[in-house]
């Protein structure tokens, strides 16, 4: 998964949520007092910063005019084909994955918002109430500037409205900014990459998540028998026992999670260590409708 790095304690709060509509949701966050340290080298004062109270989350699928912007944010930090993100963007939905912009308005009256960050969020295999959290980015010109924090706090609020108890998430190193956010060290989770209505969540956990255990097979067993008597000569030698099935997922690392951040039993695809965090959004103040 993609994230933001960033460090900090402090904690703005979540103000306000409206919903226009069940299919155009807003939500508009409050300013706090955070101060993401994203990139040490560059001065906060380089770039003026949009008023956080004027902030609104809203899903990319309510506003296609802003794909492209939205594109190029997303480009800016893990470069990819264009038309590739464009299509990964335009699969949003409300029935998930879903992807939210946070959004600045512009100076002037009329003119288009400035998309300030992203995040994608998924349903999870087995965990009805979970979702997971990936593609986490801010505008590199604005970070250091507590945008991080009301994005996240903002993706809380926005799955806490829906129902969702849990999010997860992975990191490589940004750990420590999570845990100030109440995030703590979980188990790896399956994301679903697609939904459907006419899909129910109990027919997907039906599909295995390793393969299938070899079936006994009901022709004849070639290592049992010998090969077939011919008139002349010698006897053909049996043929080699078949090989043991090829498993394509390694097992799930044994022992009990590491107490400590600075150590993971878990591995990304490229063999680099990651971890899996979770939070329980139960208890969070349910946002003012």
């Amino acid at each position: 998964v993609e994230l933001i790095p960033s460090t900090s304690p402090a904690h703005p709060r979540l103000a306000e949520l409206t919903l226009g509509s069940a299919y155009h949701p807003e939500m508009t966050l409050s300013p706090g007092s955070a101060e993401l340290i994203l990139d040490p080298a560059r001065q906060p004062e380089e770039t003026p910063s949009p008023n956080l109270a004027e902030l609104t989350l809203e899903p990319v699928h309510c506003r296609p005019e802003l794909l492209d912007a939205c594109a190029d944010l997303i480009n800016e930090q893990w470069p990819r084909s264009r038309a590739s993100r464009l299509h990964s963007l335009g699969q949003s939905s409300d029935a998930f994955p879903l992807c939210l912009m946070l959004l600045s308005p512009r100076p002037m009256p009329g003119a288009a918002p400035i998309v300030v960050g992203h995040a994608r969020l998924s349903r999870v295999l087995d965990r009805p109430q979970s979702l997971l959290v990936e593609t986490v980015v801010v505008a590199r010109a604005l970070r250091g500037r507590g945008f991080g924090r009301c994005l996240m706090e903002g993706l809380e609020a926005f799955a806490q409205a829906r129902g969702f108890h849990r999010l997860h998430l992975t990191t490589h190193d940004q750990l420590h900014f999570y845990a100030h956010l109440g995030y703590q060290l979980g188990e790896p989770v399956q994301g679903l990459v697609f939904t459907s209505r006419r899909l129910p969540a109990t027919l997907l956990s039906a599909f295995p998540r390793a393969p299938f255990p070899r079936p006994p097979s009901t022709a004849p067993s070639l290592t049992a028998q010998s090969a077939p008597r011919v008139p002349k000569g010698p006897s053909l030698p049996p043929p080699p026992p078949l090989p043991e099935p090829v498993t394509t997922s390694p097992p799930p690392p044994a022992g009990p999670l590491p107490q400590s951040l600075l150590e993971t039993q878990y591995q990304d695809l490229r063999g680099c260590p990651i971890f899996w965090m979770e939070k329980d959004i139960r208890g969070l103040p349910r946002a003012r409708r």
